[in-house]
């Protein structure tokens, strides 16, 4: 038998909220445990001990037994019912945190990997150095630029080790877990004016290049690898791991710190110098340094802000557990790593300063802390508005003279040093943005507030509208010069990048103003090196990314308007813009400064954004245009059809309101709808007016019509845009389902005569429906009778009872005369509210078609799989770019729950939480008699009618696949920084099927349409003219070769094997036996198709007869199949 091009099949994704493996052993195991702990606790009160130690039963009374529950249980439920949306939040979070946390035996591991490693520190030889020749096979993690500076340096054995950080507090978490290691540098090595340039930073790293040739010696260090800590090239650290298979188990960082009070905390003032200008650049002069004071201060204080944490933490039961959540949250915001990050120690802190102003409570529940803690951030301004943790700050710093020299303000308890002196105020900006946003939706009960708040990722790349890579970044030295930065760059210790980048991204915030909502920036990576490896330059870093979320209001507006040309501030204006500021008249009088943006499509609109950004960083940074990379832009290519379903629906219009207005019909008509994906802005190519070639075609003989010549390809498709035509109930509309098709074939015909007559449109009518010819397009009415349903559900019994019984045709006509025009006006609205739907519907579409997945999943469900991105974005918000919406759409298909829960598509919000769980309740109830995809709509609550038919199971597995490894490929050549093809993602896996059809492109009338169009295509018949209005013969109307064969295939051979086609051009036809098709069958006359006889041991059994099978498929697709080819070698033709 042949093999079943079926891949095996594919268990669906689990759900995304509770998995085993995140949230530790399933419930039944749970509820054995504590029934087993209740049966012990029993057993317990049961027995008391006697004098001989032996165990006596004592009985119970009823009273005992049923007594009421504790004050502690009462408090839970309480506690459950009060703070959760339900309590089965409550058990996630708990669960969570149980899962996160470091089991027992990752601590005696730890515990002994860090005793190996202290023990082995303190027998570092001494040794006087005028080199650093001894240090054979360990490089210094330094930068040393300007290459020399004062000072003597020797090695001795650390004055001490102490485990600082997370760890000690118990407030380490899975999965990546880090453990500091504070080494004290000696007393004798430092001198008290190492403060001064760089010295201290410099012997620091001696120090820690000094212990890394000591480890690297070690038997139980497995990896030994240098990093920074938090992007911060002066202060460099050991990465240690243990040997075998405990090396992903834990990572140990050794910090090099110096003696807690080696210098006096007055000196590092964020308005004091010392770097001397004179040293670093050869001017004299001396600004102040905050960064490379705060740097410096920083090693000072990690055994303070250890005891500080510690006292505080004691105070508050479930400290570590807010602290756990609030980095998970963190951490899934991609927020808790890299330079200028909001870590797991500024989380810890920032509990703290909660705690100790007494803005959270010391009862408080994990739940609670992290809930205040996020309204902390949503309602404070750390920009503007500092804090601090110390407590008389009188004699310190203030915190206007810390809001001078930094961006975001947060001050330790000593009140010396800002905790977020790195920290850009884009990126609190951004945990602003992403806590309100949290919020927002932790309040609303529709939504899985668990699965958005803390278990799904935000990858840049799906969260912003539009993603830029900031390449080649060397190029940002220049950008220093230009924007007068030496001073930044000499505070910075020479690393440009972060001294170049809040330069730059004020820049941009100055010129997008009104077209975004936010503007952020990813964090420069820690960069790891092998300790016998230079350090990295900082031009080898990885591209830079800036995110954008649009305002689509103005995003891709074509006007920059200025102010007046006598405004003070148009100077500032022509300063913005160079050149491209101009002054201009307007319709309202008024003469302006204003930059113009040249675009001809909405397509090419989106690009406005990147002319901006490109235009400034040029005229304002010298960075050139080959540096800034617009990630996914190139997915526009992808989504033309703005204009042409514009066009459509402008048409469309006005037939309606001709419609209307028409005169002299036996029935007014009562409503007129659209039925067609190209009214909705979701036809993946919408029908294009065009103009037809006469020469091309032979015209009929009534001369209404035109076919095609003989020797000609294939005529362009002209596809049918369906509309809806209700006329008004009256008693004389017949009660036969017959009588009502001829008087509705009467109203075809009317409705031509007038439609000619009164604008003389040329017209087809037939008994299901009319053609308008209008302005290059072809509309096709129906006429719909509200009550047809109902009368094909009307059936009498043999007692002559009439009762209702519902049927497949009745179904199939509400479908098309009330459900396709319902879904049509919605979503035509819900295009109106977010101008990137419709693009984002057609990306997806082109994409199912491509993978041969959209006559399964159709087109109506492709359609709500989007609107749902749009509707219910949590834990994002709504996208307003094509690419951004396109892999969401990926990653809802592949990671939705399909089997467990019912997509709840709420269109125009008229389902109320009360009615989504009425729903998700019902469908659990009923599950095994529901679609395998089942999506709800207010006016589809049990049904789901458009998946009701397909996909299959095995359908939906192959699509889920897909989905998921789309997007893999998408976002890994998306984050390469490479030039990207995005068809990639387009093109189906050919290998697995069994038969390929290939087709004749020249019958191929959609082949200017496939994702790999070929240069050279043919002439279809039509002319690059404007259309005609009105008039002309009728063209050929809805005719594609291929669908027809496509429908013959399924006819004939549908019980053998599965046909697959890229509606949109494909040149393919992929063919799937079935495996049960090819079992033999017991010999019957009437199931004798497409079958030949076998006979054993005079036994006739039938099976299918492949090599008549191919000599049919090329017969019936005679002058339309190329060629077969055929794909597996386990069957035999």
């Amino acid at each position: 038998a042949p093999a079943a091009l079926n891949p095996p099949p594919l268990p669906l994704p689990p759900s995304p909220g509770l998995t085993s493996s995140t949230l530790g052993p399933p419930i039944e195991e749970n509820e054995k445990n504590s029934a087993k702990q209740s049966k012990d606790s029993k057993r317990k009160a049961k027995g008391t001990v006697s004098d001989g130690g032996v165990l006596r039963p004592v009985k119970l009374s009823k009273k005992e037994l049923y007594k009421a529950p504790t004050v502690e249980e009462l408090n839970q439920l309480k506690e459950a019912e009060n703070l959760f949306h339900c309590s089965i939040l409550k058990m996630q979070m708990e669960e969570l945190l149980k899962e996160v946390a470091l089991s027992e035996h990752r601590k005696k591991l730890v515990d002994s990997f860090v005793q190996q490693i202290t023990d082995f520190l303190q027998c570092v030889p001494e040794s006087e150095l005028d080199d650093i020749s001894w240090l054979s096979g360990v490089e210094v993690p330094f930068l040393l630029v300007p290459s020399t500076a004062k000072g003597k340096f020797h090695m001795e054995p650390p004055a001490s080790i102490n485990l600082v950080g997370s760890y000690p507090l118990g407030m380490c978490i899975k999965p990546k877990v880090s453990v500091d290691l504070a080494v004290t540098i000696p007393a004798s090595i430092l001198h008290p004016m190492d403060a001064i340039n760089q010295r201290y930073s410099r012997k620091r790293a001696l120090y820690l290049a000094g212990l890394a040739r000591h480890l690297s010696f070690a038997k139980c260090v497995g990896s030994l690898h240098y990093s920074c800590l938090h992007g911060n090239r002066l202060r460099p650290i050991l990465l240690l791991k243990p040997p075998g298979n405990d090396s992903s188990k834990v990572t140990l960082r050794i910090h090099a710190i110096p003696p807690p009070d080696f210098l006096k905390p007055s000196r590092f003032h964020p308005q004091k110098n010392n770097i001397r200008t004179e040293w670093f650049t050869g001017v004299s002069s001396e600004p102040p340094t905050p960064h490379y004071n705060s740097t410096v201060l920083g090693d000072h204080l990690p055994l303070s802000h250890l005891q500080f944490l510690s006292a505080i933490s004691a105070q508050c039961p479930a400290f570590g557990e807010g602290v756990a959540l609030l980095k998970v949250w963190l951490r899934q915001r991609e927020l808790d790593q890299g330079a200028g990050c909001f870590c797991g120690f500024h989380a810890s802190m920032l509990m703290a300063y909660l705690l100790s102003t007494h803005k959270v409570g010391k009862t408080m529940n994990p739940y609670q802390l992290l809930r205040n803690a996020l309204n902390f951030f949503a309602s404070t301004d750390l920009t503007e508005n500092g804090i601090t943790l110390a407590k008389n700050p009188d004699s310190k710093p203030s915190l206007p003279e810390f809001h001078a020299a930094f961006s975001v303000v947060f001050v330790d308890p000593s009140g010396h040093l800002n905790l977020l002196a790195d920290m850009t105020a884009f990126t609190y900006k951004r945990i602003q943005h992403e806590a309100s946003l949290s919020l927002t939706f932790w309040d609303d009960p529709t939504v899985d507030g668990f699965q958005a708040l803390l278990m799904t990722p935000k990858s840049m790349l799906r969260t912003y509208d539009n993603v830029f890579k900031l390449v080649n970044l060397v190029k940002l030295q220049t950008s220093c010069k230009k924007l007068l930065l030496l001073n930044e760059l000499m505070d910075h210790s020479g690393n440009y990048v972060l001294t170049a980048l809040p330069f730059v991204l004020s820049l941009l915030q100055r010129g997008l103003e009104e077209r975004i909502h936010l503007l952020v920036h990813s964090l420069p990576q820690d960069p790891e090196w092998k300790v016998n490896s230079a350090p990295p330059k900082h031009k080898d870093q990885p591209p830079l990314s800036i995110g954008l979320l649009l305002n689509l209001e103005h995003a891709l507006s074509v006007l920059e308007r200025g102010p007046p040309a006598d405004n003070p501030k148009a100077a500032e204006f022509r300063q913005l813009w160079g050149s491209r500021s101009q002054l201009r008249r307007f319709q309202d009088g008024a003469i302006t400064e204003a930059v113009l943006w040249s675009s001809s499509s909405i397509s090419q609109r989106r690009f406005i954004v990147l002319k901006i950004i490109t235009h400034l960083l040029e005229l304002h940074a010298d960075i050139p245009n080959s540096c800034i990379m617009f990630v996914g832009g190139q997915l526009d290519n992808h989504t033309t059809g703005e204009e042409e379903s514009l066009e459509v629906v402008q048409s469309y219009d006005d037939l309606s309101k001709k419609l209307w207005q028409l005169k002299d019909l036996p029935l007014s008509i009562t409503s007129v709808q659209g039925a067609h994906q190209a009214l909705r802005y979701t036809q993946v190519f919408p029908p294009v007016p065009v103009r037809l070639d006469y020469s091309f075609f032979d015209k009929k003989k009534n001369h209404l019509g035109l076919v095609p010549k003989g020797d000609q390809p294939c005529p362009c498709y002209i596809a049918p845009i369906k509309v809806i035509v209700h006329m008004e109930g009256s008693g004389k509309w017949p009660s036969e389902p017959m009588a009502i098709c001829h008087v509705k074939a009467a109203f075809h015909i009317c409705l031509r005569e007038l439609l000619c007559k009164q604008h003389n449109y040329r017209c087809h009518a037939t008994p299901g429906y009319l053609d308008v010819w209008k302005d290059g397009l072809v509309f096709r009415i129906q006429v719909a009778y509200h009550r047809e349903p109902q009368i094909l559900r009307e059936n009498l019994t043999p007692e002559g009872m009439l009762i209702y019984r519902d049927n497949a045709e009745a179904q199939a006509l509400e479908l098309e005369t009330l459900h396709k025009p319902f879904l049509t006006s919605t979503l035509h609205g819900l295009q109106q509210q977010y101008g990137c739907f419709g693009v984002v519907c057609r990306l997806a579409k082109r994409w199912l078609a491509s993978q041969f997945l959209l006559e399964d999943i159709r087109e109506e469900a492709a359609d709500l799989l989007v609107a749902s991105l749009f509707l219910h974005p949590a834990p994002f918000t709504s996208p307003s770019s094509p690419q951004v919406g396109f892999l969401r759409f990926f990653h809802l298909l592949s990671t939705f729950d399909w089997k467990n829960n019912p997509l709840i598509v709420n269109l125009n919000g008229k389902l109320t939480a009360v009615e989504q769980t009425d729903i998700k309740n019902d469908f659990v109830a009923s599950r095994e008699s529901l679609p395998t995809m089942f999506i709800v709509t207010p006016s589809d609550k049990k049904v789901s009618v458009w998946t009701k038919e397909a996909p299959s199971v095995q359908m939906l597995q192959r699509a889920v696949m897909l989905a998921a490894e789309s997007l893999r490929v998408l976002e890994t050549q998306l984050d390469s920084g490479e030039k990207q093809d995005m068809r990639v993602a387009f093109r189906p896996p050919l290998e697995a099927y069994d038969v390929l059809i290939h087709l004749d492109s020249k019958q191929v009338p959609l082949l200017a349409k496939a994702v790999d169009p070929p240069v050279n295509t043919f002439r279809r018949g039509t002319h690059g003219g404007q259309p005609f209005a009105s008039g002309g013969a009728l063209p050929v109307i809805d005719y594609d070769p291929v669908r027809l064969y496509m429908s013959e295939l399924r006819e004939a051979f549908g019980d053998l094997a599965l046909f697959f086609y890229d509606l949109y051009g494909g040149t393919v036809i992929a063919v799937l036996w079935k495996p049960a098709a090819f079992e033999p069958k017991p010999f019957k006359t009437s199931l004798m198709n497409a079958r030949r006889v076998e006979v054993n041991d005079d036994v006739a059994t039938t099976v299918p007869n492949v090599e008549a099978i191919l000599q049919d498929f090329r017969i019936i697709g005679e002058g339309l199949v190329k060629r077969l080819e055929l794909r597996t070698e386990k069957w035999v033709v």
